[in-house]
């Protein structure tokens, strides 16, 4: 588990982790996670500054005012960068956090060193599984997150490591936290056709090959990205296949040697 604090960012409270010396990686989770998706991950990744945090609303970080689509994020976004004085980093976004990092890469190429994206539904018309199918439709959305939190969950989060599944779970059951991903799940819907296709920064779209939740043909919305499928990863790939996911990050962010 990443030890975690708080900050005070706009009279909101944060909860992130900061650690490591080296160029900056940010890493931006989606839903029903938090920034401890990248638990595995982060130790791996030596010679870079490593920096998650809860998306402000979910996990433990106060909602901040204003909308909840992708581009509203990447605003977010740019703001805890410069509250905590990061001029320019690598993005790595998993889920519903892989569309703002496109939106800040393509808005704020000189803020962004490199873009990494994983598991995202990036194609507003491509496939994805019949959950996702049917927690696109607004008010199936809205129900079954109110009434039925842990039946959602337990469809969503495989077996993974038992801390780290309690600590999602543990904010994912807030009410305040799902009346959120409510909100920014219909921002979502209602922009992704407007999410950008093309990024000048070096750009890795890093897939599972058993993504059952987006297939690697969401990949293909970003042109001229190079694209990468680790064997047997599904989508949960920072916590099932954490060293490879770390051994391509490196590669993209810094050419360091394998692991």
């Amino acid at each position: 588990m990443l030890p975690t604090r708080f900050d005070d960012v706009r009279g909101k409270r944060v909860r992130y982790f900061r650690g490591g010396e080296g160029p900056p990686i940010v890493f931006l989770h989606g839903y029903p996670d938090n920034l401890q998706i990248w638990s595995a991950v982060a130790p791996l990744l030596g010679g870079f500054e490593i920096i998650a945090f809860d998306w402000p609303g979910m996990g433990r970080s106060e909602a901040w005012a204003g909308g909840a689509t992708p581009f509203h994020m990447a605003d977010r976004l740019l703001a805890l960068l410069d509250h905590w004085r990061i001029a320019r980093a690598a993005l790595v976004g998993i889920d519903m956090g892989g569309q703002p990092a496109v939106v800040a890469a393509a808005q704020h190429p000189d803020r962004v060193s490199h873009l990494i994206v994983s598991g995202s539904l990036l194609q507003w018309d491509a496939p994805t599984s019949f959950d996702i199918a049917v927690l696109r439709k607004f008010r199936f959305n809205q129900f079954f997150l109110k009434h039925f939190p842990r039946q959602v969950f337990r469809r969503a989060v495989p077996a993974i490591d038992e801390d780290v599944r309690r600590d999602f779970w543990e904010h994912f059951r807030r009410p305040e936290v799902r009346d959120f991903i409510v909100r920014m799940c219909a921002g979502y819907q209602g922009t992704l056709p407007k999410l950008p296709s093309e990024v000048s920064v070096p750009t890795l779209c890093l897939w599972g090959s058993n993504d059952r939740h987006f297939p690697v043909i969401h990949a293909s919305h970003l042109r001229g990205a190079k694209v990468q499928v680790i064997a047997g990863g599904e989508h949960w790939l920072p916590l099932q296949k954490p060293r490879e996911f770390a051994e391509a990050v490196r590669l993209e962010c810094g050419g360091l040697p394998p692991l």
